[in-house]
């Protein structure tokens, strides 16, 4: 068994848990279609779980967030220090979203709200750079996004590997233990429409019809899980 950690930044809102459950039981559902060896282990760090020893997991990873880099939140400044740790360290890590964002503040970089608004639906991206974990081989990133905010200057070190003109550093790499992206490849179509409805009062209505328009399109959720599966266990 492969034991990765996952760095719960925050919950599914309740009244949509029964229907697509929680932030944890995503991450196991999404990981299980492709590899039925990895288990994961969940420090809620919201409220102050890490590992006691950095070896309890092979890597590590983080889950979305509602929060902002900016809110001035004591758990927020906790983890950007453990990132630094796992940097220092060489320890596999993976930011989703929050986390893509958490990574690029850890490191020097910065995060500001998009100049284009809201990012939601599927965020179409084309691959900048392949490296030699991103395989089954893609041109293209397209994924489930929900954000406001993005990262508007890379941290240090930091290498591109997907973007777009809506969010130009949509993939990033650091070194060969640190990587993130900021869409959602554990989103379903359906939760990302259930998103949107629920946020109707602060996405304008016209980025929600077309942000619902593009969940027809083919995603690339399984190929960027594979490449986060080979990343963190560096395969």
């Amino acid at each position: 068994m492969i034991t990765l950690g996952l760095l719960q930044c925050d919950d599914i809102a309740e009244p949509l848990q029964s229907e697509h459950g929680n932030y944890p039981s995503m991450f196991a559902s999404l990981l299980g279609r492709l590899d039925e060896k990895i288990s994961l282990r969940i420090y809620d760090v919201r409220i102050g779980e890490y590992p006691e020893d950095l070896s309890e997991c092979s890597g590590y990873l983080t889950t979305g967030s509602q929060h902002s880099m900016t809110d001035g939140l004591s758990w927020v400044d906790a983890l950007l220090e453990f990132i630094r740790e796992l940097h220092h360290t060489k320890t596999p890590f993976f930011g989703i979203c929050f986390g893509h964002q958490a990574l690029a503040c850890a490191l020097g970089g910065s995060v500001e709200p998009a100049p284009g608004g809201w990012g939601v639906g599927v965020s179409f991206n084309k691959v900048v750079l392949k490296k030699p974990w991103m395989h089954p081989d893609s041109e293209q990133l397209d994924i489930l996004a929900s954000h406001m905010d993005q990262i508007s200057q890379l941290p240090n070190g930091a290498e591109v590997l997907a973007g777009s003109s809506f969010c130009p550093y949509f993939m990033i790499q650091v070194g060969d233990h640190m990587a993130s992206v900021q869409g959602h490849p554990e989103f379903t179509p359906a939760y990302s429409a259930a998103l949107m409805d629920a946020r109707k009062h602060r996405i304008p209505a016209e980025v929600r019809r077309e942000g619902k328009f593009s969940l027809d399109a083919r995603l690339d959720d399984l190929t960027v899980t594979q490449w986060m599966i080979n990343f963190l266990t560096q395969k």
